[in-house]
This record gives C-alpha cells, structure tokens and sequence, in this order.
C-alpha cells in the first residue's frame, strides 16, 4: 500500500510539474522555457516543484544548457553581450528595472514576436507577456544579453542561399514606412523573415544607416554560414552578438577586414560596398547574365571604377526601383530602406 501511495505521489508531481517532459524538449533556452509556464511563483523559489521567482526561473533554465548565472537579475545583467532592441533573438535575457524595488530587478527570457516569459507574481507564476507595448512592462524595460547562441547559430546543413517565403498574413508593417515606398515589399518581406528586425513603436527607422556588423549579421541570417574559427578582429570580441556572424562572412570573402586588423564593427556601410558583398554573398554578376560588363549603368561610376560590375549587376536585379536612379551616389552612406532593397532583390534573383 506505500508502494502504490509513492507512485501515485510521483505521478501527481510530474502531471503538475513537467521536469522531466520539458528536459527532453531542449532545443534551446526559449523552447525549454515555454514548458513551465503556469509554474507557481515563489519568492526565492528554485525549481518547478516549489516555485519560481524570476531569476530563480533564469538559474534554472540555464543551468539546463550548463551556462551558470548569478542567482540576482542584477547580477545577471553583468553576464553576456548587450543585444540592440532590433536584434532580440529567442533565448535572449530581458531586464528591467523599478519592479518590486529600485534599479534592476527583473529578468525574462525572449521568446520572438514581442513576447518574453518570466516568473512575475503570485497571480500570475511563470507567465508570457508583451515586451513592447504593455503599459507595465515597457517603461520598465533596460536591456537585453545574449548568453548562448544555442538558438540561433546557423545550421551548416542548411541550404546557404534560402530565399525567405513569408505569408501575408504573418507580414509586419510600420508606421513609418508607408505603402508607396519602393522598398515596402522588400521591408516587410525581410522583417518578417528575421533578417531585418523592426524597433519599438512599430517603427523601422528606414533612413537610419547600417553598420558593418549590422550587415554581417543580417547577411548571414540568410546565409546561415558557420565559421570553422572565432572571430580573429581586433575589434570585435569573440563574445559579440555579431562575433560569429562575421567570422562566417569573412571567412566566406564576402565582408572582409581591414588590412589594420580591424573589422570596422562600427563603421558605416557604403553604397560601393553594399554593391560587392550582396554580389559576392548571391553571384549577381552570373544573375545578371553578362550585361553588367558593357559599361557604367550610372552617370557618376567611371567605366574603370573598380566595383562598377557589381554596381551595374544590382541595378539589372532591382526588384524595387530603389536604385533605378541616373546616378549611384558610390561614396554615400547606406541607410536601412536601402540594405532591404537590396538583399530582398539578391534573394529574389536567386
């Protein structure tokens, strides 16, 4: 009779606690998450079995894929990369600040499509919400570390130039791109595909420029190319939320280094230099089918300029009259509407 009692006790804990199911769903930090939620919450709690609070889930998540963290959302925040609002991916840790006390003291897990998960309150346990656009948590809202790239490294077996297919239904807008911009289809195409992401406010910002990390990354989102060796830049540190993404791509002579030793992390992207890496990423010159060689597409590229066939090829494969124009504007400063346009007619050539 105290045999049968202890099984049904252990099979009541785990219809109520499912530890062992969700282990066994460990794809990454964000899946294994989701299987706690409706967990209780409890201050100072550890485990599922006797509550969550909110960096006792993110300890316990963690410890799951062998990343070990500090037991406070404070001290949390001091592990891992900073990650920009738009390049918040699955597994992400999201902070905020002035909850149950001042300065940092909350933490949450990115879930993707505006949602996080997080051990809240005793009404609500361990519970998703809205990340941008709640009237609570937004306000509150700090930053963003990326702790493993567990959920997001590219798949060396995966097809290396997929071209994204996004129902329409599924399409993001924004307020500040409106319907008769020639890149529109290329915006939300690639903005619902998770190459290029959005901000808060329902706002893509389409004239804010892009940096060279910035591409790397989102190139290799559409790549999805892995490395053979960590990042080799002096400027960029091997932790970098980009660090992997542009060792792939300059390993792939497709955004190199400088010959300083720099990457140039930071520095802006050219118009020149966004013509030859989606040429080298896509091959638009063999797209183009040889008309990029008869001459200067463009009133201001000299026939002997050293990047003109590139140039010419992206002009012959726009697919959005962003650079339909009599003149290139080479040396000009690339904005965000202008990456989109021509990654999203590279895919679309291919």
């Amino acid at each position: 009779m105290k045999a049968i009692k202890i099984t049904l006790m252990f099979l009541l804990i785990l219809s109520v606690f499912p530890t062992l199911q969700a282990k066994a769903m460990n794809g990454s930090p964000a899946e294994f998450a989701i299987n706690f939620e409706g967990t209780p919450y409890k201050f100072a709690g550890n485990t599922p079995e006797e509550g969550f609070d909110c960096s006792g889930f993110i300890v316990y998540v963690f410890n799951h894929f062998n990343i070990k963290l500090p037991r406070t959302s404070e001290g949390q925040f001091s592990h891992g990369t900073p990650v920009a609002t738009e390049d918040l991916q699955p597994g992400d840790l999201v902070f905020f600040k002035d909850t149950y006390k001042p300065g940092i003291s909350h933490t949450g897990i990115y879930l993707g499509d505006n949602q996080f998960i997080s051990a809240e309150n005793e009404k609500r346990g361990v519970a998703t919400a809205k990340l941008f656009g709640h009237p609570y948590w937004e306000p509150r809202y700090i930053g963003a570390r990326r702790l493993t790239d567990t959920n997001s490294n590219p798949n060396p077996n995966q097809n290396q130039n997929p071209s994204p297919s996004i129902p329409a239904d599924q399409e993001k807008s924004f307020v500040d791109v409106d319907a008769k911009h020639p890149a529109y289809n290329a915006i939300l195409n690639l903005s619902s595909s998770g190459i290029i992401n959005g901000f808060p406010n329902d706002e893509f910002k389409p004239e804010t420029t892009i940096t060279r990390g910035q591409a790397a990354a989102m190139l290799n989102r559409v790549l999805k190319l892995t490395p053979t060796q960590e990042v080799i830049f002096n400027d960029v540190d091997k932790n970098h939320q980009f660090a992997v993404h542009i060792a792939a791509m300059n390993e792939a002579d497709i955004l190199r280094g400088y010959e300083n030793g720099n990457f140039g992390l930071n520095d802006n992207l050219t118009r020149t230099q966004l013509a030859v890496i989606v040429d080298r990423a896509f091959d638009l010159q063999t797209k183009a089918k040889g008309q990029v060689h008869i001459s200067s597409l463009y009133d201001d590229i000299p026939s002997t300029y050293w990047a003109m066939n590139s140039i010419n090829a992206l002009k012959q494969l726009d697919k959005t009259g962003v650079f339909q124009t009599p003149t290139y504007e080479f040396t000009k400063i690339v904005t965000r509407a202008e990456f989109a346009a021509a990654v999203y007619s590279s895919i679309s050539a291919n």
